[in-house]
């Protein structure tokens, strides 16, 4: 049985590892390692240090189906509405720049849900904290090693994880790729940012008539959400969440003082902006090295 491996357990790892299981013509053994401590890549979902049942999507926060996305992968839009991993946004988000015919969704459980839905379907055995350092080749085989643990031989590797991170890979994975696709991969670039999400006491009131909001007017929030109203899983017993999204421009400038700190910034601007706020009883500060594509190769 070839044994598989797939580095990186978010949207396009865990959609691979589903995929394969789905279409291999014949049986694998699929492996997926993610260097995180969880699921969701771009799309993580974190709990409150308090209830684990508050949490808030400190990646993506909502899915938008367009016409041509519709017309060719509306069969995984279907699946994830059928399972109730996804359902459709129905609370204002102030700001948003709709298209005629897009369709939003969100996930109620979060939207790391969608990447565990795909592992879960792949039977793949997941593994965290495995930080991938060095590929070669021995014989027929791919020798992968980690930072931690003896390295583990696989028929097949997929990668994927960001460009930058692929070019630091060690061993000969490295003499496999050519001059021109190397100066091609290096073109790659990222915008960064950072995510910070607030979690307050049950019974807590933020008196905002919107569940999201683009802002325009400040350097660093470019996105405000409240987030358990975004997903309409209000109820008395769990506290509101909100998002903060930084603007890239704050992202960059910041991208390698520390989340403490940066913390401070973010919640004084947003003090700015929401100045009735209740005192927040956890928070979790994340830094988007690589957020979205700004450049991609050709």
């Amino acid at each position: 049985m070839a044994r598989v491996l797939i580095v990186g357990a978010g949207l396009t790892g865990s959609l691979c590892a589903a995929l394969l299981r789905r279409l291999a013509s014949r049986p694998l053994q699929l492996s997926v390692w993610d260097e995180a401590e969880d699921a969701g890549g771009r799309m993580t979902t974190a709990s409150s240090p308090q209830n684990p049942q508050c949490t808030a999507d400190l990646g993506a926060q909502y899915i938008t189906c367009s016409p041509y996305y519709a017309k060719i992968h509306q069969s995984f839009y279907d699946e994830l509405l059928a399972h109730g991993v996804l359902k459709p946004l129905t609370f204002p988000i102030k700001g948003m720049v709709m298209k005629d015919g897009d369709s939003n969704f969100v996930a109620p459980q979060g939207v790391s849900s969608i990447i565990k839905h795909y592992l879960k379907e792949s039977g793949a055995e997941v593994a965290f904290k495995h930080c991938v350092t060095q590929i070669n080749l021995r014989n027929d085989k791919w020798e992968v090693s980690r930072e931690t643990g003896s390295p583990e031989l696989f028929d097949l590797v997929v990668l994927t994880m960001p460009v930058p991170q692929i070019l630091q890979l060690q061993g000969d994975i490295k003499n496999l790729i050519s001059e021109c696709q190397r100066q091609q991969l290096e073109s790659v670039s990222y915008s960064s940012r950072y995510a910070l999400g607030l979690f307050y006491e049950a019974g807590s009131k933020i008196g905002v008539p919107w569940a999201g909001q683009y802002i325009t007017s400040n350097p660093c929030i470019r996105f405000i959400s409240i987030d358990n109203k975004k997903r309409n899983i209000e109820t008395a017993d769990i506290g509101p969440c909100l998002v903060i999204h930084t603007t890239v421009p704050f992202g960059v400038t910041y991208l390698e003082r520390s989340t403490e700190d940066v913390q401070e910034v973010i919640i004084r601007h947003l003090e700015n902006i929401l100045p009735d706020l209740p005192q927040a009883t956890g928070t979790k500060c994340q830094r988007w090295r690589y957020s979205q594509q700004k450049k991609l190769t050709v």
